[in-house]
């Protein structure tokens, strides 16, 4: 997917999961550009569902393997793929897609860094399709003091993923219209999140748009050149 990182787990499997979002190239375009499958924002992003503390109902039990980072916050490892399939917030279509593509192996990438000041690591969950890696879904949890897990914030919607980029959320969604193909979108809509107070607040919006000239697998890198010497 073009441009996007961290996408590298997950592509090109075959096998069930998540088929239903991104059957092909045609399918993603369509489903794009209608704007299918998305959730309200509270703060005027597209797709987006900004959330503050999520209630008393802990969204996960998980037993976290514990690390420590040169920075000396405490690393929580956790079941991604659990912590997805018992969160209420997720919707049941994401859950009930939610399929490995081969074996034991899950269309989903887990982040861990600092993005709401607490005393452990929070988590981005992405979850994708199976063959094309398109993503249908970004989550964040913020680990509580009893071990539980509490949803944040929401998305989705498709061909979206998020990072964290030095205590940022950096949420981008690929543009696609009508006769791009999954592999080359039109542009793409990069927003960044930040917590202020009890809840993700919008920051900053750039919007991209990609050329034409470029990207449709025909030509061929140039014959390198002999490098010169004076």
């Amino acid at each position: 997917m073009r441009g996007l990182t961290g996408r590298s787990r997950a592509t090109g499997r075959g096998g069930g999961g998540l088929t239903g979002w991104a059957a092909g190239s045609t399918a993603m375009a369509g489903l794009a550009a209608f704007g299918l499958f998305t959730v309200s924002c509270s703060t005027g992003g597209t797709g987006t569902r900004d959330e503050g503390p999520a209630g008393t109902q802990p969204v996960a039990q998980v037993t976290p393997s514990a690390s420590t980072p040169p920075t000396g916050k405490s690393v929580r490892r956790v079941d991604a793929v659990q912590l997805v399939k018992r969160d209420p917030k997720v919707s049941e279509r994401v859950r009930t897609d939610l399929k490995p593509c081969t074996g034991d192996e899950y269309p989903v990438d887990a982040s861990y860094g600092t993005l709401t000041g607490g005393s452990s690591t929070d988590v981005v969950v992405n979850v994708m399709t199976c063959g094309d890696s398109v993503g249908v879904g970004t989550y964040v949890y913020r680990a509580r003091s009893d071990g539980t897990y509490q949803n944040v914030f929401t998305t989705e919607q498709p061909a979206v993923y998020g990072t964290i980029d030095r205590g940022d959320l950096v949420v981008t969604t690929q543009v696609y219209e009508k006769k791009d193909a999954v592999a080359y979108p039109s542009g793409d809509e990069v927003v960044t999140y930040r917590w202020v107070g009890n809840r993700f607040s919008e920051h900053d919006r750039v919007h991209n748009d990609f050329n034409r000239a470029v990207g449709n697998g025909e030509a061929g890198f140039p014959e390198p050149a002999e490098p010169t010497t004076n």
